[in-house]
């Protein structure tokens, strides 16, 4: 019983992180959000709900700068205040602004939102057995091992939701007759972004595929659907 000592403490840690993390994400998201009400961006968005059968899609203003987009576990739909600005400022297209709307509504349809959050949990659950297996084993070098390689299965794990949430987004686009081209282009601008701020991403590229990597995807994607006509 005492070597599964460390993997059920694990999974309590697991399941003690999962309950704060939801508690503590919804809390700053109800603190620090209101319902978007602009009128531009509810016509196209109106769009893509009527592609789903929907009534509407409530969309919600995160009131924080960095340049990024989010899926709540409960399935609502968040644009920071920074992205918005962008559109406001004329940086960013209504398309290209539905663009990240329907991604991230991928991201609630496939389950990554929640399962995200699941995943972290899980993650830390694993860093913290492994921490405790292999600092026995390997004292000094334990840590950053374990480190290492949970790193490397979320990256993995971000990576794949990533593109399935691209498709997802390029599927309604296309169905609302907006196409795949915003998606395009958003990636190619925030790309630049990057570039003209010394290697500084917006948030909503960190922990994502390449952004040459998500445009050559689509383009396939969009040949594949050429050729099945």
């Amino acid at each position: 019983m005492i070597r599964f000592t460390p993997i059920l403490l694990a999974i309590l840690y697991a399941l003690v992180m999962y309950r704060l993390s939801v508690w503590r994400t919804h809390r700053e998201l109800d603190a620090k959000s209101t319902e978007l009400a602009d009128p531009g961006l509810k016509a196209i968005t109106d769009r893509l709900a009527a592609a789903l059968g929907l009534a509407r899609i409530p969309v919600y203003i995160y009131e924080i700068d960095p340049v990024n987009g989010l899926a709540a576990a409960d399935g609502r739909i968040f644009i920071t205040r920074g992205f918005y600005r962008k559109y406001r400022n004329g940086e960013v297209s209504g398309e290209e602004m539905a663009s990240v709307i329907a991604h991230e509504l991928g991201h609630v349809a496939l389950g990554h939102a929640r399962r995200r959050m699941l995943d972290f949990s899980g993650q830390n659950a694993l860093r913290t057995a492994l921490i405790m297996v292999l600092g026995r084993i390997i004292p000094f070098a334990g840590v950053w091992i374990a480190n290492l390689l949970t790193g490397l299965l979320a990256a993995r794990l971000s990576r794949g939701d990533e593109y399935e949430a691209d498709e997802y987004a390029a599927a309604l686009l296309t169905k609302a007759g907006i196409g795949i081209a915003p998606q395009k282009s958003l990636f190619a601008k925030l790309d630049a972004l990057t570039r003209s701020r010394a290697g500084v991403a917006p948030a909503w590229l960190m922990s994502h595929p390449k952004t040459a990597e998500r445009i050559a995807a689509l383009e396939r994607l969009e040949t594949r659907w050429q050729t099945a006509r």
